[in-house]
């Protein structure tokens, strides 16, 4: 019934609900010539993180002195960087190059599990890089017992679950609900907010509460993370030497840096004033944080690190 324009269910009249087909995603630039500089411009973002996580991705699995738990989590890191952008970038490139915004309802579909998936596994993974660092620096006796082989591969293997199962939630919710606005995306690939705006007006409610929880889960890692830099900044200072002072801080900085950028730019995305909401601004905001983590990360870990130099 609520597909059929003007019927009325127990005397209130129901929102058209139509059946969609493909998705219509937010160009760049309308002229032709601003479209191919967009896609020059995004190709060498997208082939400068496909170097560096590659050298990153090679120098852990050939070097055998980097076979080391920091180093290992590291390795995971630099894949979810490369599925993470390549979820967005080489749809938004291909658009871009072809001159289209259409991508299909399976492709969005895909999109949206795909993004939440890599985003979610490397939040977790990033709290288990701090678990990781907490141990080595206030536990250093306990570090082998604790972070062993066996240890990091199911820690791995709990971040990778654990984003593979939230984007199932998701994915499973937001496309479950009837859509009664078109079919226009306001942003450069399919995003949950985006498509939610889709939705008829009572139906979205069952996503909100998986966002909550997901939220939830989100805020907990953060203080998981706050408080191990807290122990760990504690236990730096307390160090008499003051080459070992800086041989923690060149571990622990890296990560910190990663996981301020990650977080700043997804925080910022999501909670901004709706004053200061524009399409333009939310396309800037959008690039920033699906785009800039994974293409920056490489270089924000290879920068102080000499063993990671002259291992690539």
């Amino acid at each position: 019934l609520c597909s059929l324009p003007g019927k009325h269910v127990y005397g209130q009249q129901m929102p058209n609900i139509s059946s969609v087909s493909e998705f219509l995603l937010l160009a760049f630039a309308d002229t032709r010539e601003l479209q191919l500089l967009h896609f020059a411009l995004f190709l060498g973002i997208y082939l400068a993180a496909l170097l560096g996580n590659g050298l990153i991705l090679s120098a852990v699995a050939c070097h055998h002195r980097l076979h080391t738990p920091m180093y290992f989590f590291l390795l995971n890191l630099a894949l979810l960087d490369l599925g993470y952008i390549s979820t967005t970038l080489t749809k938004a490139m291909a658009n871009a190059l072809w001159d289209t915004r259409a991508i299909s309802y399976q492709g969005c579909a895909a999109q949206v599990f795909f993004f939440v998936f890599f985003i979610g596994a490397e939040y977790s993974l990033l709290t288990i890089m701090a678990y990781d660092r907490y141990i080595a620096i206030c536990k250093p006796l306990h570090y082998g017992s604790l972070v062993g082989s066996r240890a990091c591969a199911q820690m791995a293997t709990a971040a990778w679950g654990s984003g593979f199962l939230n984007a199932v939630l998701h994915t499973t919710i937001t496309f479950s609900l009837p859509l009664c606005h078109g079919n226009a995306v306001g942003q450069f690939f399919c995003e949950i907010p985006q498509i939610l705006k889709l939705s008829c007006s009572d139906a979205y409610l069952r996503e909100v509460w998986a966002l909550v929880f997901s939220v939830s889960l989100v805020l907990g890692c953060f203080v998981f993370i706050v408080f191990s830099y807290m122990q760990i900044f504690r236990a730096v200072l307390r160090m008499p030497s003051e080459q070992g002072r800086h041989k923690a801080f060149s571990t622990c900085l890296p990560h910190l840096a990663v996981v301020s950028l990650f977080l700043s730019t997804s925080i910022f995305s999501y909670l901004k004033p709706p004053s200061i909401s524009s399409p333009s601004l939310d396309l800037v905001v959008a690039v920033l944080y699906s785009v800039l983590p994974p293409a920056v990360s490489p270089l924000i870990y290879s920068m102080r690190n000499q063993e990671l130099k002259h291992a690539v």
